[in-house]
């Protein structure tokens, strides 16, 4: 079988390749850029291709399939030629579907916490030898790829993005996989570029909802008033609705520990044992007992750049965090601050997304980092250019997080700000889906410690 991926450069897309690559599939693929780790991944299993650009020669009848990646654009000359030669066309969620139609389909939906979510479940059933493909959005410890396909496996576990799924498909991602067991996590607006308004946004739960395969269960966080509106909202009697909450916890020493039975964690922070609750739940569905869940996520370290520790010592912690929405944000800063109720804490958080950086939606940021002692807000005004977006003013950007924080827009002087402080009894955590335009946090991290 031959398939090529148009777009293979994409963090989802060229995962996807490396995955049917190993499944012994024909790969081929294109893109006008293509940057690290994708790129060095790609050349690792002889899948960059030879130069850059889109080559419709490459598009043939020989091929089997097309996957269209989101940035390619709906006049791109290599998905022109595979319409005008009526070669299928998927975008990376129908041919997730596809290839797991005959599996039972755990989903993950919500507006925050998925990527996390569906790493506690993957580690769970790889520690209870349970087989299982997946497709996840960040780097897991113990997983070399971040999509898997298999044709022995009987569970596939899928992050449930609800943005849009390629050019030609508007649809949000996670309408696509018809889920067994579906979880929503949360609900805050986001992708504001895509849904306009907040009734809007939900509506794409609402209908996520409607497309659990029947019999099936939905697994759903009772702390979320949007998310109970959502499921009080919907009046299907042939699925099973399971509601969580946060589990009985303590913080000893840095630690925290879930109760009966008292089991120690490697994470912390009210949202991470929402996300673990819903991971067991889920668990459970594919026969998963508590005894074996306790046992597995003691030894749970995170997802990459999810409350990840770059380093310590005795006296103070750096971490990194992909928080950029405002839930995201309040939760990260309150996860630290209970942990380590002692220490300053020193906040820095990039705006980067496209709602971010949005004058009128900047106000929801408002109180949202008002646990840190010290709080850095740092945005790029090329990041505005590249997204077309109107010139921001830092002082309407200080206003709208309520004041007391400082705003740069050079992260060199942020930098140089954070190396001058004190970090006896202090912490660092720096949120962002971006990177503060090239900041290196390990040596950042080794140079304040």
């Amino acid at each position: 079988m031959n398939v090529h991926f148009i777009a293979i450069g994409g963090s989802a897309m060229h995962n996807l390749a490396i995955a049917l690559c190993q499944k012994g599939i024909t790969v081929t693929g294109s893109d006008d850029e293509i940057f690290d780790p994708a790129r060095s991944r790609l050349a690792k299993y002889g899948l960059l291709p030879d130069k850059e650009g889109w080559h419709p020669e490459r598009i043939s009848t020989k091929l089997d399939a097309v996957v269209l990646g989101m940035h390619a654009r709906q006049d791109n000359p290599e998905l022109l030629k595979a319409q005008e030669l009526g070669i299928k066309i998927y975008s990376y969620p129908e041919y997730l579907y596809e290839q797991s139609k005959d599996k039972v389909r755990i989903v993950v939906g919500g507006s925050h916490g998925k990527t996390t979510t569906t790493a506690m479940i993957l580690h769970v059933l790889q520690h209870c030898g349970i087989d299982a493909d997946f497709m996840v959005g960040a780097q897991l410890k113990g997983f070399d790829v971040m999509v898997r396909l298999s044709e022995k496996a009987r569970v596939m576990v899928i992050e449930g993005d609800e943005y849009l799924t390629s050019p030609i498909d508007r649809r949000p991602k996670f309408h696509l996989y018809h889920p067994n067991v579906a979880i929503i996590t949360g609900i805050e607006w986001d992708h504001v570029n895509v849904f306009p308004t907040f009734d809007i946004y939900r509506e794409q739960f609402s209908k996520f909802v409607d497309l659990i395969e029947p019999q099936g269960t939905l697994i759903y966080c009772g702390e979320d008033e949007e998310v109970k509106r959502v499921v009080d909202g919907n009046h299907r009697d042939d699925i099973t609705k399971c509601e969580y909450r946060c589990p009985k916890h303590v913080v000893e020493k840095s630690i925290t520990y879930i109760s009966n039975p008292r089991t120690p964690l490697k994470i912390f922070g009210h949202h991470n044992l929402l996300n673990l609750t819903a991971a067991r739940l889920a668990c459970r569905q594919v026969g998963v007992s508590d005894e074996q869940f306790n046992a597995a996520i003691q030894t749970f370290e995170g997802a990459a750049k999810r409350l990840e520790l770059v380093k310590a010592n005795e006296t103070c912690a750096v971490y990194k965090d992909f928080a950029h929405a405002p839930s995201k944000l309040r939760a990260t800063v309150h996860a630290v601050r209970e942990q380590y109720p002692q220490r300053k804490l020193v906040a820095c958080m990039e705006l980067h997304t496209f709602s971010s950086l949005t004058q009128d939606f900047l106000q929801h940021y408002r109180g949202t980092m008002d646990e840190a002692d010290v709080r850095f807000v740092y945005y790029s005004h090329h990041a505005l250019q590249l997204k077309k977006l109107p010139p921001l003013d830092s002082m309407a950007v200080c206003e709208a997080f309520g004041g007391q924080v400082k705003v740069f827009t050079d992260s060199a002087e942020m930098v140089k700000e954070i190396k001058t402080m004190q970090w006896h009894d202090a912490n660092l955590l720096m949120m962002s889906s971006g990177n503060f335009d090239g900041i290196d946090f390990a040596a950042l991290a080794e140079e304040i410690l």
